[in-house]
């Protein structure tokens, strides 16, 4: 039974966490005090301390030094009342392993409390579905993509299936989905895993050049050809050829595609021989080729050779229990690519990520995460260091530097206040549409001071 401390001047709030503790089944102790918090760790190894951020006779910073000091393997949770600002920043740089805001749910600090224990291997998992530890996100794991979500298992199951059939399959999704792990999946548990696999995105290339690219040329066919060159057809010959964006192909180009997918032959620009080539050909697209069809800018013939089997990838908002997972792998990988210790995301963080819809997908998410870690002068990425798809803010950094703290919440004061407009003041639907609690939003009203 793990035991816990909570330290707070509230005796409504000590005894509301008191009841929701015991509840989960730990042993809690409880006191205001937080001198007599320090006499009772000195006496009993508690395995985590729960503790208000702003306390009479010392403050939260100088209790959470004191406790590390003296106990550096005890765990210590900060509730605060603001979700951001200089105080939790430096409780997280001396140590403390995550903070919650007041007027949070209780499910929020139970979750957090959970995460806490897990890592100290007090308990073996999460009574809520909510996971996060790197060793969930390795049990999800297939070929580099991570997934519990219904959809993706299926993906798993599917590319299982058909990785061992000649079948060409047609990747469907969103852009940043992860259609090129996909591709790359079905090619590695494939019979052809040790040949190549060659990757080309037919929307990023100008179209005057993509045919070359794909089918290469003979020498002197046009301007700068001075040598025989093979095109990626030819490079991928005996292994899998992956065709991005395959719906932005020209009507051209759609015909000589046709040609090799029919008869497994093409010609080089200038060329007049016949090149035979065996090779698996893999589509991707994140346009909606049926309708292309019907309006006549792809070829239906074309469509019907490349879908023989179809692979469907749910975009990121449609799969938001993964969201956990794939934070906790992205954080591991860019904590070691930066050579950084940081081990987890605040609790605040992780509410705002799971409440975001990501527009770009996995891409953006690890986009964030990269930018987060490399931000973060913790050992835990906190929400000051989270960048999203927001309106820019023209701020120049001048010699004397920047007050970022005070720029930070000028940017939240901003964005609250066009909320509140567009809802003609009520909070309740301001707090809907800012993807946060009401209880959250007040608070952030009251500190920052908004009419």
């Amino acid at each position: 039974m793990a035991k816990i401390l909570v330290v707070d001047d509230d005796q409504g709030m000590r005894e509301l966490m008191e009841i929701m503790l015991q509840k989960e089944g730990y042993h809690v102790t409880r006191t205001g005090e937080p001198l007599k918090a320090i006499e009772l760790c000195r006496k009993i190894d508690f395995d985590l301390v729960v503790t208000d951020l702003k306390m009479p006779k010392i403050s939260g910073i100088e209790f959470l030094k004191t406790i590390k000091d003296q106990k550096p393997e005890t765990t210590v949770i900060l509730i605060t009342a603001y979700a951001s600002g200089e105080t939790a920043i430096n409780a997280m740089k001396e140590g403390a392993y995550d903070y919650v805001e007041k007027g949070n749910s209780v499910d929020e600090l139970k979750k957090v409390v959970q995460s806490a224990l897990l890592k100290k291997g007090l308990i073996k998992s999460y009574s809520s579905e909510e996971i996060t530890e790197k060793e969930t996100a390795a049990k999800y794991s297939f070929c580099g993509m991570i997934g519990k979500n219904r959809e993706m298992l299926k993906v798993f199951e599917t590319i299982k299936k058909v990785s061992n059939t000649p079948a060409n399959i047609l990747i469907l999704g969103e852009s940043g989905t992860g259609k090129e792990l996909v591709a790359r999946a079905i090619h590695e548990n494939s019979s052809h895993s040790k040949m190549p696999f060659v990757a080309i995105n037919s929307g990023g290339i100008p179209e005057n050049l993509l045919e070359s690219e794909l089918f290469g040329y003979m020498k002197g066919s046009f301007t700068g050809a001075y040598a025989d060159r093979q095109g990626f057809f030819e490079m991928a010959r005996g292994g899998t050829i992956f065709l991005d964006e395959i719906g932005e192909l020209s009507p051209a180009l759609q015909v000589k595609i046709l040609r090799v997918v029919q008869e497994k032959t093409f010609r080089r620009i200038g060329g007049a021989e016949d090149i035979k080539v065996d090779v698996r050909i893999i589509s991707a697209t994140n346009k909606n080729l049926q309708e292309r069809v019907k309006t006549g800018e792809f070829r239906e013939d074309l469509y019907y050779r490349l879908n023989v089997i179809p692979i469907y990838l749910p975009p990121l908002r449609e799969r938001r229990e993964d969201i956990p997972l794939l934070i906790n792998s992205f954080i591991e990988k860019y904590s070691q690519m930066f050579n950084k210790e940081i081990r987890n995301i605040s609790s605040y963080a992780m509410e705002l990520l799971m409440n975001y819809d990501f527009p770009g997908n996995i891409r953006e998410l690890q986009n964030i995460i990269e930018r987060g870690v490399a931000m973060e002068s913790s050992n835990i990425i906190l929400p000051e260091n989270l960048t999203f798809g927001v309106p820019k803010f023209d701020i120049d950094i001048t010699d004397k530097g920047i007050d970022l703290n005070a720029e930070l919440n000028k940017i939240e004061k901003t964005m609250i206040e066009k909320a509140l407009q567009k809802t003609k003041g009520s909070k309740k639907k301001a707090a809907e549409l800012l993807k946060v609690t009401f209880d959250s939003l007040r608070h952030r009203i009251e500190k920052l001071g908004i009419e």
